[in-house]
């Protein structure tokens, strides 16, 4: 199983879509690794910069409603893995790119909008989540101090994620 958590990655917008994650036009790469220079390249945030030492520090992002819409391709969580970004907490999810995190062995925590203000809360300075998924709850800390907030997962997600993903899964299934 990955290791969840790390310093956090703050994009304050909802509606952040997949192209945005990653552009289709390096959908024909053949490796995941081809794809990792090219997160979030074309993301519309103001004051955002892709190439920042923040964004590849970032182990978490923290975003708002309907993150990972648009097309279903399975790049989007990839390009995260590949940078070592396995986990992300929004108020909602597209529900393909959710599931898709989930069967890459990757955590899409979904909390009400009132606890991500909260997680907001701590952006500006150096922010870091630890998650504890055995009693599915993650703590952020931050020079503004700490808050611990409970998460829901399925038990057939959690397995997946156990499982390093859905091929890890069904290898121990079937």
């Amino acid at each position: 199983m990955k290791d969840f958590g790390g310093k956090v990655l703050f994009l304050d917008r909802s509606d952040i879509n997949t192209d945005e994650i990653i552009p289709a036009k390096y959908l024909t790469e053949i490796s995941k690794e081809a794809l990792k220079q090219h997160m979030l390249e074309d993301l519309k945030l103001e004051g955002f910069e892709p190439d920042a030492p923040a964004v590849r520090d970032a182990r978490v992002i923290v975003t708002r409603s309907n993150f990972g819409c648009g097309s279903s391709r399975e790049h989007a969580p990839w390009v995260f893995e590949v940078n070592d970004i396995n986990v992300v907490i929004a108020s909602s999810f597209a529900r393909i790119f959710r599931q898709n995190m989930f069967n890459c062995g990757m955590l899409a925590i979904e909390l009400s909008e009132a606890d991500i203000d909260s997680l907001f809360g701590h952006a500006g300075g150096d922010a870091s989540v630890s998650v504890d998924f055995k009693k599915n709850s993650l703590t952020i800390s931050s020079e503004k101090g700490s808050r611990t907030l409970a998460y829901r997962i399925s038990e057939f997600d959690k397995a997946l994620v156990e499982a390093g993903g859905w091929v890890g899964f069904a290898d121990a299934k079937y």
